[in-house]
C-alpha cells in the first residue's frame, strides 16, 4: 500500500500532469507521453527553439538552445534536482508521502548520489573516484579494451556463423564491451556481467518521471536486487581487498580523516558503476546505427582512420546518449535576461541544443569530419561534467573502429528497436547481418 501511494503521489501525478500537457499540444510533453514519438524526438524538439531562451516545457520552463544550456550547467545559481524533493508538491501530495515513507532502496537520483548532491558532498564524492578516470588511467586502459573488442568481435562471428550470418550488435557487443571495462575497473566479477546489464536495463528508468506503475515496481525491484549484491560485495570487500576502485572506496578517507558512510559508499560505487556503461552502450549502438545509414561517412572513416575520435564525438552530438537534463535554482537568478525564482526548475535538452544551428552548421547532418563536433554538451558541463567522459569516448572509439575494420561490410538485419526510456537514448536491440569476414586489420 504505501509503494502504491509513493507511485500515485509522484510518478501517477506527473503521468496525469504530462498526459494534459500533451493533449493541449506541448511538443515537450508528447514526448514523453508517446514512445512512437520517442523514435525520433527531434523534431519536437525544433517546435521548441524559438527566438526567447526558454519555451514552456511538459513541466518547467525547457530550453534547446547551446548557450542557455551552457550556462545555466556551469552556473552556481542552479544545483541539482534531488530525488524524493516535495517542494511544489500540493500539500495532499506532500502529506501523502510523508505517510509512505522513503523508498525502501536509494535509486541513483536520490541524494547521497553524486547525481543529487551539490558542493561540498559533491567534491567529496568525486574526488574519491577520478583518479580512475583520468586521461592517463584511460590511456592505459586502450590497449585492453581493444583486446576486449577483439575477442567479443570472435564471439560474434561465432554466434553469426550459427544464426545464418545474423546477430544482435547490442546484446552481444555493444552492451559487453562496456560493462566488461568497468567491471574489471571496479573489481566486480565479470562473470556476472549478463546479470549487472539485466539489472542496469531493469533500473534505468529510475531517471524518468512519469512512469507507470508497473515499470515502477520493477525499477524499485532491480534497484533493490542491485543494491543487496552491492551491499555483500563491498563486505566481501573490506575482508579481502584487491587492487582495484571499489576496494580503495573501502578503505578510503578523505582529508579530514573520515572515510565514507555505508550509504554514501554504496550509493557511490553502484552510480560509477551503472554510469560506466549504460550511456556506453548507447554510444556504441547509436554510432552504429548512425553509419548504416550513412555510407559516405564510412568511407571517409575508412580512408582516414585518424577521424575515428572526431567520428564519436558526432555520434554524441548527433544522437546524444543522455537526451536531457534539469536543475532547480538555489536563489533568485537571471539567465539570458529571463528572471529564474528560487527553487524553480528548470530544463535543459541536452539533444537539441547539440543541434542548435547557432552553433554547428547543418546541425541535422551526421559529419564526421565536423571541425567543432566536440562543442556538444552531451555530457553535460561544469562541475557536474560526466566524470566519465574519456573513458566512453575512448570505448566508443576502439569499439566502433573495431567492429567496422573487421566487417567492413556490416549491415544492418531489419529495423532496430529503441529503448522506451527518455532521458537515455539507445537502442535495446540492433539486429546486424556480418559479411564473409576480411583481414583483420591490427
Amino acid at each position: 500500500m504505501r509503494r502504491t501511494v509513493r507511485w500515485a503521489a509522484t510518478h501517477g501525478a506527473m503521468r496525469m500532469a504530462i498526459r494534459a500537457r500533451a493533449r493541449a499540444g506541448n511538443p515537450d510533453a508528447e514526448v514523453l507521453r508517446d514512445p512512437a514519438v520517442r523514435e525520433d524526438p527531434f523534431p519536437r524538439y525544433e517546435r521548441l527553439r524559438t527566438a526567447a531562451p526558454f519555451a514552456p516545457g511538459a513541466f518547467a520552463k525547457a530550453s534547446v538552445h547551446h548557450a542557455v544550456c551552457t550556462e545555466v550547467l556551469r552556473s552556481d545559481a542552479f544545483g541539482q534536482i534531488a530525488g524524493g524533493r516535495t517542494d511544489g508538491l500540493p500539500w495532499v501530495l506532500r502529506a501523502a508521502l510523508r505517510w509512505a515513507g522513503p523508498r525502501p532502496t536509494v535509486g541513483p537520483i536520490d541524494p547521497p548520489s553524486m547525481l543529487a548532491v551539490d558542493p561540498p558532498e559533491h567534491t567529496r564524492y568525486r574526488r574519491l573516484v577520478t583518479r580512475a578516470f583520468s586521461a592517463r588511467a584511460v590511456a592505459r586502459l586502450r590497449e585492453r579494451t581493444g583486446r576486449i573488442a577483439h575477442d567479443l568481435l570472435d564471439d560474434l562471428e561465432r554466434e553469426a556463423a550459427d544464426g545464418g550470418g545474423h546477430v544482435d550488435l547490442v546484446a552481444r557487443y555493444a552492451s559487453l564491451l562496456p560493462v566488461t571495462v568497468i567491471s574489471e575497473v571496479l573489481g566486480v566479477p565479470v562473470s556476472m556481467r549478463e546479470q549487472f546489464l539485466a539489472w542496469g536495463d531493469g533500473a534505468t528508468p529510475s531517471l524518468d518521471m512519469g512512469l507507470d506503475r508497473r515499470t515502477h515496481r520493477e525499477v524499485e525491484r532491480n534497484l533493490g536486487e542491485l543494491d543487496a549484491w552491492f551491499r555483500g560485495h563491498l563486505r566481501r570487500l573490506r575482508r579481502e581487498p584487491g587492487d582495484d576502485l571499489l576496494s580503495a572506496l573501502v578503505t578510503a578517507a578523505d582529508e579530514d580523516g573520515g572515510g565514507l558512510g555505508e550509504q554514501e559508499l554504496l550509493s557511490t560505487a553502484a552510480l560509477v558503476f551503472g554510469a560506466g556503461f549504460e550511456t556506453t552502450v548507447n554510444l556504441i549502438g547509436n554510432g552504429a546505427a548512425q553509419l548504416f545509414a550513412a555510407p559516405d561517412q564510412r568511407r571517409r572513416l575508412a580512408e582516414d582512420p585518424s577521424l575515428w575520435a572526431n567520428a564519436v564525438d558526432e555520434v554524441l552530438r548527433v544522437d546524444s546518449p543522455v537526451q536531457r537534463t534539469g536543475r532547480l535554482a538555489r536563489r533568485d537568478t537571471t539567465v539570458a535576461g529571463t528572471r529564474i525564482r528560487e527553487g524553480e526548475l528548470v530544463l535543459l535538452v541536452l539533444a537539441a541544443a547539440n543541434r542548435d544551428p547557432l552553433v554547428f552548421d547543418d546541425p541535422q547532418v551526421f559529419d564526421v569530419t565536423r571541425p567543432n563536433a566536440r562543442d556538444h554538451v552531451a555530457f553535460s558541463s561544469g562541475i557536474h561534467y560526466c566524470l566519465g567522459a574519456a573513458l566512453a569516448r575512448m570505448e566508443g572509439e576502439v569499439a566502433l573502429r573495431a567492429l567496422f575494420e573487421r566487417f567492413p561490410d556490416l549491415a544492418p538485419a531489419g529495423t532496430g528497436r529503441h529503448r522506451r526510456t527518455v532521458i537515455l537514448r539507445g537502442y535495446e536491440s540492433l539486429p546486424v547481418v556480418l559479411a564473409p569476414r576480411a583481414a583483420v586489420v591490427g
